[in-house]
């Protein structure tokens, strides 16, 4: 029986990943009672809470001895004192980290019936369906040398951006590989006017493209620009691959295009056990409300079933349904706004429609 490891994490993360697991558990029962294992640990702030680190070594060991992990978001303003080690964060990083997961994918579509939930005009996000790969496990966030210093009686703060030949290499392929199911387009972006690092990663992007991919077309952007154009005109872009920190902070532009961050999964790949996350925080401010958007923990199991188990019909069967209940009004918060038959529901109840329309169609 397939194993998943579940770390519900801090915030709205355990509400929205109980809406998830049951909607797993529905994806069971309409497809023969295929069923999968799940256990739980503590990730994060909670972890920090009950152990004093944010990852303990057993929940690591869980995560490395299963077929995939389902994630629903760490951190909060609770534990932003504790020192930069021992944060919630962390345990994220090092979780991607030793499970070899470099290459984040970062779905953005817009679903019709949200076309009025994006802050641009109908015209420009009609349509939209892209993905961003992002490097994870390499760049600025995890290069040495890092750390707050005093030099010369001033105080120093330090970040790396570092890339390898093998890091840029094998993000490229995933982009390049995932583009030949799609429309063969990858744009690739850097700041390699300025920066080395992403000179290097221009030129070995590429080499790849012009060595293994001529079927792939391949454009070039400066982040800067890129920032621009998924603002200006969304619609020219398919899958972007790009650098860790580049990518963290183009995907969450690229989600309020969609209409809400609450909107959007990903997949972190790589090594052999897959992760599955929402992109959004762990949204403290509304944690314990019951109001937070389940939809991207739903989505993220839809990519679960694609990536690490191969059961796409599944996984097609999540995200039609999720289509159908936006079709049908149903709205969280973040997605809310006034019309005819649009109704406003929380947390459970939108959990809910998804699984009634899977029974439906299954």
């Amino acid at each position: 029986m397939p194993k998943i490891c579940v770390f519900p994490g801090d915030g709205i993360g355990p509400e929205v990943v109980r809406e998830a697991l049951s909607v797993l558990r529905t994806i069971e029962e309409v497809s023969g009672g295929r069923r999968f294992e799940t256990e739980e640990e503590l990730l994060g702030g909670v972890s920090y809470d009950a152990h004093g680190v944010p990852m303990t070594d057993q929940a690591l060991a869980l995560a490395a001895a299963s077929d995939a992990v389902l994630l629903g978001a760490v951190g909060g303003p609770k534990w932003d004192p504790l020192p930069f080690e021992v944060r919630p964060e962390r345990a994220l990083l090092g979780l991607r980290k030793n499970l070899g997961l470099f290459a984040n994918l970062r779905p953005a579509k817009v679903h019709a019936p949200l076309l009025c939930a994006s802050p641009l005009r109908r015209e420009l996000v009609e349509g939209i369906d892209l993905v961003v790969v992002r490097e994870l496990t390499g760049g600025i966030y995890f290069g040495e040398p890092r750390g707050i210093r005093m030099e010369n009686g001033i105080e120093v703060g330090i970040n790396t951006e570092v890339y390898t030949r093998p890091e840029i290499e094998r993000v490229a392929r995933v982009a390049f590989d995932l583009a030949r199911k799609r429309s063969r387009r990858v744009t690739s972006v850097d700041k390699s006017n300025v920066l080395e690092s992403t000179e290097l990663w221009r030129r070995i992007v590429t080499e790849v493209r012009n060595r293994e991919y001529a079927d792939v077309e391949l454009s070039h952007m400066l982040v800067d620009n890129c920032a621009m154009q998924l603002i200006r005109y969304p619609k020219q872009f398919d899958v972007i691959v790009t650098t860790n920190l580049f990518g963290d902070i183009l995907t969450d532009e690229a989600s309020m295009i969609t209409g809400s961050i609450g909107m959007l999964p990903s997949a972190s790949l790589g090594g052999k056990v897959g992760l599955y996350e929402p992109i959004h925080g762990s949204a403290p401010d509304i944690a314990g409300k019951g109001v937070a958007n389940p939809l991207a923990t739903i989505l993220s199991i839809a990519m679960m079933l694609k990536y690490s188990f191969d059961r796409t019909v599944e996984a097609g069967l999540i995200e039609e349904a999720v289509t159908r209940v936006l079709a049908e009004g149903y709205r969280t918060g973040d997605i809310y706004r006034e019309g005819p038959g649009v109704r406003r529901v929380g947390t459970k109840d939108m959990g809910e429609a998804v699984r009634e329309a899977i029974r439906k169609r299954g």
